[in-house]
């Protein structure tokens, strides 16, 4: 890779603050002791520097790399930085924009084309690096489906795209609205190789050669050995520090490696990128050209911190911590990079910078509420309850044993201390302020607008509302469905397919329901009954679940048409005897594609039907018509088109039952079912039992 050595030219604010050239003694001592409290004797730990002036003024390294040899922390230690890799996936990205080979412009399906074919606007690939492309995190997507990707062993990036590619929507028109997602920066790894001709590893490690970064790179495999590796532990709240394992193979978004030593040579190499001219580096600091989205650029936030204008980014996966801060007007970087569960790089890297920024004027930060507007005292019982801003996020305040909490998402409920009057303060950083009044909370975050949140009027249902929620839906694009049920207490309780656990949905308003961590908005037709249900979480807006009008006879599998064929079971005035299996293939949109019956004289029943390697369908039940039994299993092969390919009996003198199949490879598949045994007769003394067995259409006889 060719480094660019073009001069590129930006200002530099004449009001900036001043600042020293280096650390006074009293600001290391400062800094000394605060990291010091923030590790413990015998633990994991943290490494922090800080550059000034282009010149690395501070370095520190504490706590243990590895528990199991008692190896400390060094310069030599490699941390995953978790999502402060963006960054440099972007320069992978920028570097072959400036060297002609792609353009901010071009839409990602140029490169990627079995992407979001039904998205008719473009997705370029500007929105992709500041996350306005509306493309869903796939990580959310994966929770959605009851599979966490942390659970996936080997999970790498084409697992990640493949979920991706049967996405047809988005959480919104591209270019208009931000939302961090993980997806953007897995897909820009696809298409850095595909423009480049090179593997994405190989393409980054030609990157930090070029920087000099040589102890930097991108998660190849799991099991491969990282050299000098900080591993990364956690505390569960026991006093035991437990060995947080790495399970995939993810990279791009995130899962590179690095040491402080070559982040703090990078963070050199950024304050003096443009006395040196390297282009490169001195656009990636910069807001995306020609982007509606500002506040984030090349793999980096682009918003005040500390109230000063700042450009930043924080990382977290599993155990591992990471922040950088750059703060250009004063020349000033930091970074902190932990292997500590318990240590929030963020808060750590603040601190830091406080004692190095110049005193701000408090008349110049955004964060400051009108105390007089929170003055007077509100009850605890007031305050409790769910509130939304004009966005749709909501989030919750909740009591736990006493204390206050503020709850959004599946983030971890944040303890609210409690200042003045009805302001109070978040416990792990006293700089987030809320205050409470009769229409709802304002939030005070360090560096942003204040954001305000409306209180909720509870709801309630009627039953005959309740019972429009219940029904089954599916989504195609996460390949999940659920049923939602009402219960003797008047309760929606909502049933995982494929999973024996249940919970309790909240209905919060009338278009509001929560479950678990999603926020559940209900869509209704012309005469008011539930058509589907759109769910957001964290990352994902708008996740539609179709309500499937089924009885509970039916057994259902959606077809990769966006169609389903269902299997039911006939009433005596349907078919040929008292009951027959029913076999339909519906469209889409419900109509039916086509109908196929099986049946004899007697009582058939269905009671599964499965999707087989070779796009036919595998039906199971019981027949009475056939056999040797009162009833016997009954197995039917049909094609894609519903054709019966084969179809056989199983069973002897008693009562038999299938159940469900699997297929085990090779058109072979196993049944379960159960048989029954009467040693003195029907009715007499019977036994059921489980019953497993195998079908091998080649020896059927």
């Amino acid at each position: 890779m060719n480094k660019i050595v073009i001069s590129f030219f930006f200002l530099i604010s004449l009001f900036s603050s001043a600042i020293s050239q280096e650390l006074t003694v009293e600001q290391r001592i400062t800094i000394d002791k605060y990291l010091q409290k923030q590790t413990k004797p015998g633990a994991p730990g943290l490494a922090a520097g800080i550059i000034l002036n282009g010149e690395v003024v501070y370095e520190s390294y504490l706590g243990l790399a590895s528990l199991q040899h008692q190896v400390p922390i060094d310069q030599n230690s490699r941390f995953n930085i978790a999502s402060v890799a963006k960054q440099f996936t972007a320069l992978c990205v920028l570097q072959l924009i400036l060297d002609g080979k792609m353009s901010l412009e071009d839409d990602v399906r140029k490169y990627l084309p079995n992407m979001y074919l039904e998205v008719e606007e473009p997705i370029k690939i500007k929105h992709m690096l500041n996350h306005s492309s509306g493309i869903r995190d796939f990580y959310d997507l994966m929770s959605i489906q009851q599979d966490p990707w942390w659970r996936r062993e080997g999970l790498d990036n084409d697992d990640a795209i493949e979920l991706l590619e049967k996405q047809n929507d988005l959480n919104f028109k591209p270019g208009s609205d931000y939302l961090y997602s993980n997806s953007n920066y897995t897909l820009l790894t696809k298409i850095i190789a595909e423009v480049s001709g090179e593997s994405f590893h190989d393409y980054a490690k030609s990157l930090f050669e070029s920087l000099g970064m040589k102890n930097t790179s991108f998660l190849k495999a799991y099991m491969h050995v990282i050299p000098n590796i900080a591993y990364p532990y956690s505390d569960w709240g026991d006093g035991v520090w437990q060995q947080y394992p790495m399970l995939t193979n993810l990279y791009g978004d995130g899962f590179l490696f690095t040491t402080l030593k070559d982040q703090l040579h990078f963070e050199m190499a950024i304050q003096n990128a443009e006395e040196e001219g390297n282009k490169l580096l001195t656009v990636s600091q910069n807001p995306i050209a020609n982007a509606q989205i500002n506040t984030y650029g090349y793999g980096l936030e682009l918003e005040d911190r500390l109230g000063y204008d700042a450009i930043h980014h924080s990382g977290g996966t599993g155990s591992y911590h990471a922040q950088i801060a750059r703060y250009p007007d004063q020349k000033l970087s930091v970074v902190v990079m932990s292997n500590n569960g318990t240590i929030w790089s963020g808060y750590i890297a603040d601190e830091l910078a406080s004692v190095v920024l110049p005193e701000k004027d408090q008349k110049d930060d955004k964060i400051t509420l009108d105390t007089r507007a929170y003055s007077s005292e509100k009850s605890v019982e007031s305050i409790l309850g769910e509130y939304k801003n004009d966005e749709g996020a909501m989030v919750r305040i909740i009591n736990s044993e006493g204390d206050l909490f503020w709850k959004r998402a599946n983030n971890n409920p944040i303890k609210l201390i409690k200042d003045s009057g009805s302001i109070y303060v978040a416990e792990q950083n006293t700089k987030i302020r809320i205050g409470f009044n009769s229409d709802g909370l304002t939030l005070a975050n360090p560096g942003a607008e204040l954001r305000f949140y409306k209180k909720l009027v509870p709801f309630s249902p009627t039953k005959n509302y309740l019972n429009a929620v219940t029904g089954k839906y599916y989504s195609q694009s996460v390949d999940v469905g659920f049923t939602i049920t009402l219960n003797k207490d008047s309760q929606l309780i909502f049933h995982q397919d494929d999973a024996s656990k249940s919970s309790t949905i909240e209905v919060i308003q009338r278009d509001a329901f929560l479950l678990y961590d999603y926020q559940i908005i209900p869509e209704y037709d012309e005469t008011d009954h539930v058509q589907s249900l759109m769910i957001s979480f964290n990352r994902i807006k708008d996740l539609k679940f179709k309500k499937i009008e089924i009885g509970e006879s039916d057994r259902v599998k959606f077809t990769e048409d966006g169609g389903y064929i269902q299997v039911s079971t006939t009433s005596e005035n349907y078919g040929k005897g008292n009951g027959d299996i029913l076999l339909t293939k519906n469209l889409s949109n419900d109509n039916e594609e086509w109908v196929k019956l099986f049946g004899g004289k007697a009582y058939d029943k269905a009671h599964s039907i499965e999707l087989a390697n070779d796009g036919g369908f595998l039906l199971v039940g019981s027949t009475s018509s056939y056999g040797n039994g009162n009833y016997d299993v009954w197995v039917i092969k049909t094609a894609a088109h519903g054709n019966e390919e084969w179809s056989k009996t199983f069973g002897e003198e008693y009562n038999e039952y299938g159940y469900y199949a699997k297929e085990l490879g090779d058109g072979v598949w196993r049944i379960y079912g159960s048989k029954q045994d009467c040693p003195n007769g029907v009715n007499s003394n019977c036994q059921t039992s489980d019953w497993l067995f195998k079908i091998d259409p080649g020896n059927l006889n």
